[in-house]
């Protein structure tokens, strides 16, 4: 699939649920978001069936994401039955951390590539500030549990304010130090103007963007810093992802409906 700038899409992430055990304080407002019901997320074998359909149009990446995906019953099957999409190269998963630890052999056994870690801080009360009630101990337990199954894990590091680089560091070489690896992610606002900035990772530059976006409760989105949604038809799956990949616009700019959170990032 290209888009109308001839940008090639090749990567899906997909929310697999709205649902988190915290409420970080740049996913979230302090009093959380409004939740799906259980009968408007979307249904695991309607998330296989869209990746399936994704792949055939040439996605070459998935991501789970949330909310938190190990929350998600099923979501270890789910990875199974993706893990055996021909044509899908990688399937990786972004989680918080605090409920990997349980989880990782499952997932590695299962067919997940690897994990990306949410982990901004070593600072266990800056941790649950952060958060706003995460115990940082579970997620480093989580972290050893994946490595030791054999999970290649990479952390992702949300910069903090201006002390925020010390806080990089010291995760950086705590990443180092495990054979992980890590990325600086800045701290954005997707009610102000996307703004890209050479000292950090991620957000990726909209020019080499080659992403889409499926919602927990069904829908596409083309770009996060926009309020663009592209409703998926379960019988012409594929016609659905194209039209979503025709309204990708050439930059981002503003979403006001949705939180970082209840879009998975």
């Amino acid at each position: 699939m290209r888009d109308a700038y001839d940008r090639p899409i090749r990567y899906l992430r997909a929310s697999v649920t709205d649902r988190c055990n915290l409420r970080c304080v740049y996913c979230a407002p302090p009093e959380g978001c409004k939740r799906l019901s259980d009968d408007e997320l979307l249904p695991l074998g309607s998330i296989f069936r869209i990746v399936e359909a994704a792949v055939d149009l040439g996605v070459e990446k998935l991501r789970l994401t949330g909310g938190e995906p190990l929350l998600r019953d099923g979501i270890v099957d789910l990875v199974r039955e993706l893990s055996r999409i021909p044509g899908l190269g990688t399937l990786c998963m972004t989680t918080n951390g605090t409920m990997l630890a349980a989880a990782a052999s499952d997932l590695r056994d299962a067919g997940l590539d690897s994990v990306n870690v949410s982990l901004d801080t070593l600072d266990p009360d800056l941790y649950d500030r952060i958060t706003r009630g995460g115990a940082l101990c579970d997620v480093l337990e989580g972290i050893d549990a994946a490595l030791l199954a054999g999970l290649p894990v990479k952390l992702n590091i949300v910069i903090q304010g201006d002390d925020g680089a010390k806080d990089a560091e010291e995760v950086e070489s705590y990443a180092q130090a495990r054979g992980a690896s890590s990325q600086r992610i800045r701290r954005y606002d997707l009610r102000l103007p996307k703004a890209e900035d050479p000292r950090f990772d991620r957000p990726p530059r909209c020019e080499s963007c080659d992403r889409i976006r499926l919602l927990a409760d069904g829908r596409l989105l083309p770009c996060l810093h926009s309020d663009l949604a592209q409703s998926i038809d379960m019988d012409t799956i594929a016609q659905s992802l194209l039209a979503c990949v025709d309204r990708k616009p050439a930059r981002g700019g503003t979403c006001a409906t949705l939180a970082v959170g209840q879009i998975g990032g």
